[in-house]
């Protein structure tokens, strides 16, 4: 699984599990830190360009910003 971090704004949270989970299997949403915004989302090598052309579109729609990733010392991947 590749894996992506963005900051959006907390409102935007739920919309953005709703969108992605319509989508079946093409990504996953998790959330790292609720007080500041910041998700995780991952998606199979295979789904890599879909993915990314909805990110980008999703990343306009939400006010979505790329981030690094975190340190795994803050947030432990699953």
């Amino acid at each position: 699984m590749l894996k992506s971090y963005y900051r959006l704004p907390r409102r935007q949270i739920g919309y953005l599990r709703f969108i992605l989970e319509s989508y079946d299997g093409l990504a996953f949403v998790r959330t790292l830190d609720n007080r500041q915004a910041l998700v995780e989302i991952a998606y199979p090598a295979s789904r890599r360009e879909d993915a990314q052309g909805l990110l980008a579109a999703l990343a306009e729609e939400c006010s979505m910003t790329a981030v690094a990733p975190p340190s795994a010392s803050e947030y432990p991947p699953l």
